[in-house]
């Protein structure tokens, strides 16, 4: 057992303690990138300590024990690897600093920068950048770029004097563009958002269940919400706000049925919850959404691997930022992405939940 382990964990069980460790043995194993950053490895017999994927030669599992970073390791008596380097940012680090500063190049940028222009900020070739970015952000520079704008469009609308002078105060150069990407940008029309959803019939219901209480709101064609909270008055208030113009409506008997069958879900959560939802999102959530939608009840998948399941291994990022972005609790089942190394990351609704959700999931 890795003392050093446990002493990170002061709650865990050691049975909780050496699932941990085995998982980040077998990242070594694997030499895996995602996990850099995560935790480094000791020898002892060399006294040395790695990043997971140094390319070195593979150690004696038993000469090995872990640490939640390079600071730890020294101060136990371990010096730096002088191959991987893990006192210093990976290349993956690296690469996400550059991403990161085109980012903010981007949101700061009156027009849209070219992605030459972004790539010589980089330091490196078009290709090559266009490549990295869209590794890690799961988007083109230029889809990244109508998102932005699409955020800013959707800030004046809520005082513009009129949709058009919204769209170009934002910096569109084509309404008509806008108009087209509009539902899965906003959810809605332009024009319906920014009445605040006027237009907009949806049916709500908050109900205690044994996960605190939850709410379930359904436009005419779907499930668009389904929260968990602490507090039933606070739920409401988040879809009156995220709606505060729509019609709200008494709940109809199909309605309460979808209520009657998230709370049997919730319980006993197995197999596939059927229910139709009208959720909007990029192309790029929508694909990590139904991603989600195929990971077995009882089975958890990586950022990593859910990113590899779409086709951008290295957006792994990306995939945790959609997973945050999901609005329809354990519909959309968010809660079985897990991180590289098998420990649950962070859920909008709390660890406490998802840890539930998941044993609930494994009872026979």
């Amino acid at each position: 057992m890795d003392t050093e382990l446990l002493a990170t964990l002061p709650n865990a069980a050691p049975m909780e303690a050496a699932k941990l460790a085995e998982q980040r043995w077998q990242a070594v194993v694997r030499r895996d990138a995602q996990a850099d950053g995560e935790f480094v490895y000791a020898v002892r017999t060399t006294g040395v300590y790695c990043r997971p994927s140094c390319p070195s030669r593979a150690a004696k599992r038993q000469n090995v024990e872990f640490f939640e970073s390079p600071e730890l390791a020294v101060a136990a008596g371990y010096r730096s690897c002088k191959r991987c380097r893990p006192d210093a940012p990976s290349l993956q680090q690296q690469r996400n600093a550059l991403v990161r500063q085109a980012c903010q190049a981007i949101e700061h940028a009156a027009s849209a920068p070219t992605l030459a222009q972004l790539a010589q900020q980089a330091g490196l070739s078009p290709f090559h950048f266009h490549r990295i970015f869209k590794a890690a952000t799961g988007l083109t520079p230029k889809a990244f770029h109508q998102a932005v704008l699409a955020k800013r469009v959707a800030a004046s609308l809520q005082s513009a004097q009129s949709v058009t002078a919204a769209l170009y105060d934002a910096g569109f150069s084509s309404a008509g563009r806008f108009y087209e990407a509009a539902p899965a940008l906003l959810g809605m029309s332009p024009g319906s958002y920014r009445k605040g959803g006027a237009g907009e019939h949806i049916r709500y219901a908050v109900e205690p269940c044994t996960l605190g209480w939850i709410i379930v709101a359904a436009t005419r064609k779907g499930i668009c919400a389904i929260e968990f909270g602490d507090a039933a008055p606070t739920l409401a208030d988040r879809v009156r706000a995220r709606f505060p113009q729509a019609q709200f409506e008494a709940a109809d008997g199909e309605f309460t049925r979808w209520v009657a069958r998230v709370l049997a879900y919730v319980e006993q959560p197995r197999g596939v919850l059927d229910l139709p939802l009208d959720v909007q999102g990029t192309v790029f959530q929508r694909r990590v959404w139904q991603a989600l939608q195929a990971i077995p009840a009882g089975q958890t998948a990586s950022y990593a691997e859910i990113a590899g399941r779409i086709g951008q291994p290295h957006a792994w990022r990306a995939v945790a930022h959609a997973c945050a972005g999901n609005p329809v609790a354990v519909a959309i089942p968010c809660h079985r992405a897990v991180r590289a190394d098998g420990s649950l990351a962070g859920y909008r609704w709390g660890i406490a939940r998802k840890a539930e959700l998941l044993r609930r999931e494994n009872e026979e």
